[in-house]
């Protein structure tokens, strides 16, 4: 995960490829958004951490092609910037960014992901992709082929907005309906380690990570 408040700038980073391979790949794309130079502006921000992932998605194919093995090592991501009152995502694979406002949940990306691929064609219910076996097939990730494609989402920042960045081992197992209770009935931290807790309840079949931040 990778939290710096002071430069309105969040992500969460969601490895794949195995154990130790994830973990070098998650944290070779959040060390990469770490050291972004000094921009001004959101857009300018969002387009230097998204140069930095195609240079990290680049070292991840060179790192794979190198231990002459058949495995991937990469990451799904998943940003937010904030800044005068505007919000910026960028994202590849199925970890998700939410924004709590006015009494509803917003989810500001969408999943690359086969089944959701399925469901926008209309070729699957989206009761029936939660459950599908192919559920963990993803279409994009850091480190997977040699063009990667970042896709990005904006809008409005406004104070009390909240928003929730996810791997998909939280949103797999609590639906939006129970993320929005823990939400909006507890404080940031208090609803992080309640959401990490429901995950642990129901087996944790994968790893969780969580952020939560909000718009003062």
């Amino acid at each position: 995960m990778l939290v710096r408040t002071d430069r309105g700038l969040w992500a969460v980073a969601d490895g794949m490829g195995g154990h130790d391979a994830g973990d070098v790949a998650s944290a070779k794309v959040t060390e990469a958004l770490m050291r972004l130079p000094i921009v001004y502006g959101l857009d300018d921000l969002v387009e230097s951490a998204i140069a930095a992932l195609v240079r990290v998605n680049h070292e991840l194919i060179a790192l794979a092609a190198s231990e002459q093995t058949q495995r991937t090592i990469g990451s799904t991501v998943v940003g937010l910037a904030i800044a005068d009152g505007q919000f910026r995502c960028f994202w590849a694979g199925d970890s998700r960014a939410y924004r709590i406002r006015g009494g509803q949940i917003a989810q500001l990306t969408r999943d690359h992901s086969l089944v959701q691929d399925l469901v926008d064609a209309g070729m699957l219910e989206p009761e029936e992709a939660e459950n599908h076996p192919n559920a963990n097939v993803i279409t994009r990730a850091v480190g997977v082929v040699e063009e990667l494609k970042v896709e990005t989402s904006s809008g409005s920042a406004k104070p009390g907005d909240l928003f929730l960045l996810a791997s998909d081992g939280l949103t797999r197992l609590v639906p939006d309906h129970e993320l929005f209770a823990e939400l909006t009935s507890r404080r940031p931290a208090d609803a992080a380690d309640a959401l990490v807790e429901t995950v642990l309840s129901r087996g944790a079949p994968d790893n969780v990570s969580v952020i939560i931040t909000t718009v003062t």
